[in-house]
């Protein structure tokens, strides 16, 4: 059985609505909602069709949709975005966790308290998220797949990305589908629980934040202790991406989402492991492995390979070897590439 990664399309609405639909509370990117997604889709569509190389006035509000596909059914079993530019439109929000540091001469004693800001320290970068792997497909490395291609195809379309990039994690959800962060901080000033604010800002943006957040720093000390142990605290589903993410080079910095509490997530673009590392050459051989094995100057890996640009572009697992001038191509590979001899495709060690 053979998964490729390839562009989302505007028919791939019902497949990715039913994926969002698993979703659950928090997942702000992919809202079960038909009328949101088809918006989605469209907007990735206008982004496909646009072959520039990199955009005169630097990254702009676009995103790309991918769609993990089985291609012996067709069916689309996972689903990922990248966002070139974040805040071109609308103000970025986190909260950003800092520290002030007191002294009192009279009692000897120095005091330090932790402090949420609300700030838009973020806005310009690019942004990876929106990924969801469906329950049955769990296993096997699809979820490093689904999350690593885009980094092939940030790196094959480079000059449309930002310097910095981002990834914001989900934070504690209960069984409730509630959120203690969003009841003790800014729930507080909202009228609306938690699934009522995602919901609204998955569907109609985050302007409302922009009039009712307060401005002033928050006390962290001032808080319920179950809003306090929310902070910076990623969804227990979301752990493996988390450390897939330090794994990239991706760190915590004490920015967290200002609905849930989940960590934010960030890394200079050039320096993403699968980024920096992803190289291009052409295939000099399609081989099964026992041919790889007789032909290679180097023994069988496992790699992420990518091809096609923009709307062409694909991504599957693949096994690869060093041949003398290229890479040294498994069958199955190149069939869900629909790459043949001499076509370059990009790669990157799983």
């Amino acid at each position: 059985m053979t998964f490729r990664i390839r562009a989302a399309r505007v028919d791939d609405l019902e497949s990715l609505y039913e994926l969002a639909k698993l979703g659950g509370s928090g997942f702000t990117n992919l809202p079960a909602d038909r009328a949101s997604l088809r918006a989605k889709l469209e907007r990735a569509a206008a982004a496909y069709a646009d072959g520039r190389e990199s955009l005169p006035d630097g990254p702009g509000d676009e995103l790309f949709v991918t769609i993990l596909e089985n291609t012996m059914t067709g069916e689309a079993r996972g689903t990922a975005q990248i966002f070139a530019c974040v805040g071109r439109t609308g103000p970025f929000y986190s909260y950003r966790l800092t520290t002030l540091t007191q002294h009192s001469k009279e009692l000897a004693r120095t005091f330090r308290a932790e402090m949420l800001n609300l700030v838009t320290d973020l806005e310009g970068s690019s942004e990876v998220g929106g990924l969801f792997l469906h329950p049955g497909e769990r296993a096997g490395g699809l979820g490093l797949l689904l999350a690593r291609s885009r980094y092939l195809f940030i790196a094959m379309h480079r000059g449309r990305f930002a310097p910095r990039i981002l990834a914001e994690l989900r934070g504690v959800i209960d069984e409730r589908g509630g959120s203690a962060f969003w009841d003790g901080v800014a729930g507080r000033f909202f009228g609306m629980d938690f699934h009522e604010a995602d919901t609204f800002n998955a569907l109609h943006g985050n302007q409302f934040i922009a009039d009712l957040m307060p401005k002033h720093p928050v006390y962290v000390a001032m808080l319920p202790e179950s809003a306090r142990t929310a902070i910076g605290m990623p969804h227990p589903n979301g752990r493996p991406a988390m450390r897939m993410l330090e794994n990239e080079g991706f760190a915590y910095e004490g920015y967290v989402d200002i609905f849930d509490g989940g960590p934010t997530m960030t890394a200079r673009t050039d320096q993403v492991r699968s980024i920096a590392q992803a190289r291009a050459e052409p295939v000099a051989q399609i081989a099964p492995p026992e041919g790889i094995a007789a032909e290679s100057r180097s023994p069988i890996r496992q790699a992420l390979v990518a091809t096609g640009r923009l709307a062409s572009f694909r991504c599957t697992l693949a096994d690869v070897a060093d041949g003398q001038d290229g890479l040294i191509l498994s069958p199955g590979a190149a069939t869900a590439l629909a790459v043949r001899e001499g076509d370059t495709v990009w790669h990157v060690a799983r």
